[in-house]
């Protein structure tokens, strides 16, 4: 027995690892696995290898400038940085909350425009159009020429009732900018969805809305994560922007200091912190990214 498992490039139970169901890899496995873990510390080095040169040459290139001195006093200065830290991640929260808020907004918003563009027979066509115009115009008009006209003209008007608090007015602006966006997500998602899918819902008795609701909706949300992610990561950066308005979110609090200092450390400081919570997100993004395509390469479910 020992000479046939020689001859087939097997080795004794005793000398190769058992998975406990009996099934002991073949020499030519083993060889395959360590040459592969063998080119992978080899690729981690030279990536770790070539990062660190390159980091270094950034740097003295940077810090050999004639500027440098200057330009560390003004934008990398520690003792602005230790004022500034508290008072951006206080001003964060707000940031962090108009992402909340504007975000559940604009997957609702975005959803029903989504929907009204896809509906079928003449009788639709005017909202059909409504929902066209209101896509084509918030996606062509810049994101801070809206919030200049939200959060500045509508407490112009003075009409009762309608409020004046440039929060509530940065969050409407950035809802009817990024559902026109997501809007197109969701057409996106609704039209990948084969016709077949419909009219098999149909053949089971399920009416139109049954059928969207249940068989269309679902399988578009899915196919769409990836992107609806990305829009929400944008969403979260430009939360910063309703500060034009006088919300002291992070980049008002930092720009408080600048205008008291003169120095740029703070808006360092905020940037940073945008940074540090945009990067989760990000590679989570990336990760569900993978994951999906990993699941269409082998033909699973999506």
């Amino acid at each position: 027995m020992t000479a046939v498992k020689e001859e087939s490039g097997q080795e004794g139970p005793g000398d190769l690892p058992d998975r406990g169901d009996g099934y002991v890899p073949s020499r030519r496995r083993i060889d395959r696995e360590r040459y592969k873990r063998t080119r992978a510390r080899r690729a981690t080095s030279i990536a770790a290898l070539s990062t660190l040169v390159t980091g270094v040459v950034l740097y003295l290139v940077v810090v050999s400038a004639p500027g440098w001195p200057r330009t560390k006093e003004t934008f990398f200065n520690g003792q602005y940085a230790r004022e500034a830290f508290p008072k951006v991640l206080e001003g964060l929260w707000l940031n962090v909350r108009l992402l909340l808020i504007c975000g559940v907004a604009v997957l609702v918003l975005g959803m029903l425009i989504a929907i009204a563009r896809t509906l079928r027979g003449p009788v639709f066509f005017p909202l059909r159009a409504l929902a066209a115009a209101y896509t084509d115009f918030f996606r062509g008009l810049p994101l801070i020429i809206n919030l200049m006209i939200v959060v500045l003209g509508v407490p112009a008007l003075r009409l009762q009732g309608i409020t004046v608090d440039p929060v509530l007015l940065g969050g409407t602006a950035l809802t009817l900018t990024y559902s026109a966006y997501v809007a197109e997500v969701f057409r996106a998602g609704i039209e990948s969805v084969h016709p077949s899918q419909r009219a098999a819902a149909r053949s089971l008795g399920l009416t139109n809305r049954q059928s969207l609701r249940y068989v269309v909706l679902p399988q578009a949300v899915r196919r769409q994560v990836p992107p609806l992610l990305n829009d929400l990561v944008s969403l979260q950066k430009d939360t910063g922007l309703v500060s034009i308005g006088g919300a002291v979110d992070a980049v008002r609090a930092a720009d408080i200091i600048v205008g008291r200092s003169l120095n740029y450390t703070p808006y360092i400081v905020a940037g940073l912190v945008f940074v540090a919570l945009t990067i989760p997100m990000t590679r989570f993004t990336d990760w569900v990214t993978a994951r999906m395509d990993r699941q269409r390469a082998q033909g699973g479910s999506l």
